[in-house]
Parts: C-alpha cells; sequence; structure tokens
C-alpha cells in the first residue's frame, strides 16, 4: 500500500492542475483574458453563436426571389399593378411603339431617373428640349442629337443606355443599334411601310390607337386575336396594348403631378 501511494498521487496530481489551452500546469485563464490572448494574437472579435440554417431538398421550392422585375415602371396592368418595362438587358434589346410621343417622353423620363443615359435622336429637338432643360441642361442623363447624329454611347453594365428613335413615319437605318446594355425605342405615329419590318424584328411592340385599318394589318403582322384587333380603334389616351412573341398586356400609363407639369396630361396625338 506504501509504495503505490506514491506513484498515484504522481499520476494524478499533475492533470489535476493543467490547463486545456497549455496542457502545462499553469492555472486557467478567465474569459477576458483569454479574449484579450485571442485579440492580441489577431484572431479579432468573436461573433455570436447561432445554429446553421438549413433546408430540406422538399423546401427548395418554396424560396423565391423576383427576377426579371426590375426597370420602368410604364403604368399599371389591368389588375392595378405596376406594369414594369426592363430597358437594361445584357443583350441587344428593340421596342417598337405606335403611337404618340406623350407615351415615349414618359418613358424616357423614367429611364433616366432611374440612372440610364438617354440619347434621343430626332428631327424636331423643339419637343424635347424643355425635357432635357428641365432635367439640367443635359448633365442629368438626356440629350438630344439630329437624325443621323447620335455619336458611340459607351454603354456597360454600370452606364446602360436607352436611345429613342422619333424619326418620323419613316425613320432611317440607325447608325447606332442595340447591344449590350443599349436598348433602342422605335417610336412610329402611324402604321408606315416600314412598321412590318420594325415589328419583326423588335422583341417588344407597344400599339396605341389605331385606325380600324392599322389595325387589320397588325393583326395579320403580329398573329393578335379579334378581340385585340377590334380593341384597337377605341384605346383610350395612355393606354397602349403591350405585345412580345407570347404574351400581351394592356398598360395604362398615368403621370405623376411633375410629368403632368412637364409634358400634359396623356394624349395619342401631338
Amino acid at each position: 500500500m506504501t509504495a503505490t501511494t506514491p506513484r498515484a498521487s504522481q499520476a494524478t496530481t499533475p492533470r489535476a492542475g493543467r490547463t486545456a489551452a497549455t496542457g502545462r500546469g499553469e492555472p486557467q485563464a478567465s474569459a477576458p483574458e483569454r479574449a484579450r490572448e485571442l485579440l492580441r494574437r489577431g484572431f479579432g472579435l468573436i461573433g455570436p453563436r447561432h445554429p446553421r440554417h438549413s433546408v430540406t431538398v422538399d423546401q427548395l421550392d418554396t424560396l423565391a426571389l423576383p427576377v426579371a422585375d426590375d426597370g420602368v415602371v410604364i403604368g399599371v396592368d389591368a389588375e392595378n399593378r405596376p406594369a414594369v418595362l426592363g430597358l437594361n438587358r445584357p443583350l441587344p434589346y428593340d421596342v417598337v411603339l405606335i403611337g404618340g410621343l406623350w407615351t415615349v417622353q414618359v418613358i424616357a423620363l423614367r429611364a433616366a431617373a432611374t440612372g440610364t443615359r438617354v440619347a434621343v435622336e430626332t428631327a424636331r429637338a423643339q419637343v424635347w428640349m424643355p425635357m432635357v432643360h428641365a432635367m439640367g441642361g443635359g448633365q442629368n442623363g438626356m440629350a438630344v442629337y439630329d437624325v443621323g447624329r447620335v455619336p458611340p454611347l459607351g454603354a456597360s453594365a454600370g452606364t446602360p443606355v436607352l436611345v429613342v428613335r422619333d424619326c418620323g413615319m419613316r425613320p432611317p437605318r440607325g447608325r447606332v443599334v442595340s447591344g449590350p446594355w443599349q436598348s433602342v425605342l422605335t417610336l412610329l405615329p402611324y402604321v408606315s411601310p416600314v412598321a412590318p419590318r420594325l415589328v419583326r424584328q423588335a422583341r417588344l411592340v407597344g400599339i396605341q390607337r389605331v385606325s380600324p385599318d392599322e389595325a387589320a394589318e397588325l393583326g395579320r403582322t403580329m398573329a393578335l386575336t379579334r378581340a385585340e384587333m377590334d380593341s384597337l380603334p377605341g384605346l383610350s389616351d395612355g393606354l397602349t396594348l403591350w405585345c412580345t412573341d407570347r404574351d400581351r398586356q394592356y398598360v395604362m400609363t398615368q403621370p405623376t403631378d411633375a410629368e403632368t407639369g412637364l409634358l400634359g396630361t396623356p394624349r395619342r396625338m401631338d
């Protein structure tokens, strides 16, 4: 018994005095001292500890993020929900509006307000200059150019561009075309002889009030339904039928007070 007692004491006593950090017989440090030591070594503050967030495979379908709903609010749909036009895209995007100047100017004004640079190609600069002056004389995202005089605009993801072509019923082929982050919006006041070509090339077409003959021609070109063709001659001011290859949507553009003061009330004719 006396021979084994010292060995037992030697085996257990040192372990009782060791610390988890050093393994040596040093007194165990307090929590504040351990934190100061971590800071001294450059480990930084210790953040709160939270359990990991995880979902099962069956729950993945319940997760959703809004995609492709960013852009310019151009009005409200039939259910009074905001209708958003995404103009800033990494691929070329052509839009044609067969309608009035007022609607195009509202779209251009709202696009500039979102940070898009707007370049207007027009033979009637006098109707666009009040907008340019109201926005700071061309220093805040909008500039007007003569037909065929739009320079390269250097569009990029950080500085997207919208080119508005207000060149009459027979717009010439533009020097500046759509490209990555540079969309082109062409205004046609009526269904002209060049309208079918422009409509076929466009990704999005807007139609405001037109004559029955024009509605019939657009119906053949765009494969509109009978109900859609019959509605076109009776559309009210500010109402547009927007069409893609697969979708149709009526949108009512409603001006803000500032837009009414600058552009007036909605109208189809100028």
